[in-house]
């Protein structure tokens, strides 16, 4: 359908029927796509019980776990800890897992400043036992479901990255598409509606012992203060099959879209869909918020979800320029917090060595820098490491406390002692003294770099010419 025309009508949805045994049965809308693959899925879907609890799966689960390591559940056990609990263990618990009697032990809650610093994200943290189960499971369904997942969807998906989807957007947005239906969901992961979800998994899991493991672990408690609370929706980000599930339930949001033709990019609950005039991306905004609120009983956040031009919204960090042929760059928003990022380095710079400085410096440089390569508007960087830099001799001059140290040791580096007096004896204070020209001739950015610290500008180029 063109975009000058009208988003087809949504359906209003009843509750996903149960069977006698709680697993709900799969709904009757869909595309013929994926009633096909559901169909094809039949018989091969009824024993993946035994293919998760496979010793090479169990095994790769494991060791998957241990790379990631992460803080112990609510047991207290660690996952240096977990293989001697299995070799004791595990036969009870396969036992458990077959039989349908194993329980999974409730979450850690766990709260996380949001990025944008407005609130808090929830996690939810399950004992490392689980986190290897949820693990096998996810590497038995991940072959099934990803084949046929949306090449528009590109988060937490093998082989995919946030990257890719905003090379994408970027397309789009060359391509003429200059207006973007930025739709955010409120609370996705604490909303996930269990019935809906578990309907969607039926169409193509078989296997009602897995089924009902897989609503187990979204139904397991949340633990907080030593309180366990019952919890009836949502699947927490933490445990390893969260994402999975999440790309299971949008996946129907991805192929809505394909079928109404319109160009759009999604990761995770993150999705920008991208349209040729105001008028029609307000369109799209007003059928889609009713099929995710009807259909997958979601909830759109009203007042962060707008339409808007591609430069003037934000999308996984980036945003883009507003020239003849957009550009990508880093979101004025995502420069606020890396600033805020390295707030607490500086803070402790002044009470330990500046190598130790530099080294952590580094790391969130080389981390940043990676994930923002595909910025092609490099005037922030400059300006970033000009400030870095000062930063460095701000601390410096710091460590040297008094007016007499300052004076001896500005003199030892070569600074003239006309140009080093104003420094160490004015009274220009901490950041204004670091830009005096004494501080520059003392600490130029050659020997910054001597030292070990990192370029953001220089990381960029490596960055940019691996890829």
């Amino acid at each position: 359908m063109s975009e000058a025309g009208s988003d087809k009508e949504v359906e209003n949805t009843e509750a996903p029927l149960q069977t006698g045994d709680g697993i709900p049965k799969a709904e009757g809308e869909g595309s013929q796509t994926l009633a096909a693959c559901d169909e094809k899925a039949g018989d091969e879907t009824l024993e993946l019980m035994e293919e998760v609890l496979r010793k090479e799966n169990l095994m790769q689960a494991f060791e998957r776990v241990k790379s990631n390591k992460g803080a112990p559940g609510v047991d207290g056990m660690t996952v240096k800890e977990l293989m001697s609990y299995c070799k004791e263990n595990w036969e009870k618990i396969k036992g458990q897992l077959l039989s349908e009697t194993y329980e999974p032990r409730p979450v850690k809650r766990v709260e996380i400043p949001k990025p944008d610093g407005k609130g808090t994200r929830m996690l939810g943290i399950p004992v490392v036992l689980d986190r290897m189960i949820q693990q096998a499971i996810q590497q038995v369904l991940t072959p099934i479901y990803d084949p046929t997942f949306s090449e528009n969807s590109h988060g937490f998906r093998p082989g995919r990255s946030a990257h890719d989807a905003i090379r994408k957007a970027q397309e789009y947005v060359n391509e003429g598409y200059t207006w973007v239906v930025d739709i955010d969901l409120e609370k996705f992961f604490d909303r996930v509606n269990h019935d809906v979800l578990m309907s969607r998994i039926a169409r193509r899991v078989k296997d009602k012992r897995l089924l009902r493991l897989i609503r187990r672990y979204l139904q397991a408690g949340m633990m907080e203060g030593g309180v366990v609370s019952a919890r009836e929706e949502g699947t927490p980000q933490g445990g390893p099959l969260s994402p999975l599930l999440s790309n299971i339930l949008l996946d129907e949001l991805d192929k809505e879209l394909e079928t109404r033709g319109h160009r759009f990019a999604r990761y995770a609950d993150d999705c920008n869909i991208y349209v040729k005039s105001e008028a029609a991306g307000q369109r799209v905004m007003t059928t889609l918020t009713e099929f995710l609120e009807k259909r997958l009983r979601l909830k759109v956040n009203r007042e962060k979800s707008a339409v808007g031009r591609p430069w003037e919204r934000k999308f996984l960090g980036y945003s883009f320029t507003d020239e003849e042929k957009p550009r990508t760059r880093i979101s004025p928003k995502s420069l606020e917090r890396f600033e805020k990022k390295l707030k607490p380095i500086w803070k402790r710079g002044r009470g330990q060595s500046l190598k130790t400085t530099i080294q952590e410096l580094n790391q969130i440089i080389v981390g940043w820098v990676s994930y923002y390569r595909l910025s092609e508007l490099i005037w922030p960087l400059k300006k970033f490491d000009s400030w870095i830099r000062r930063r460095i001799r701000w601390i410096i001059w710091r460590h040297w406390k008094t007016p007499k140290t300052r004076m001896k040791e500005l003199l030892k580096r070569g600074v003239p002692r006309h140009v080093a007096g104003p420094c160490a004896y004015g009274n220009a204070g901490p950041w204004k003294s670091a830009r005096l020209p004494g501080m520059n001739m003392a600490f130029p950015n050659k020997t910054l770099q001597q030292w070990g610290l990192k370029s953001l500008l220089h990381e960029h180029r490596r960055f940019a010419c691996s890829m």
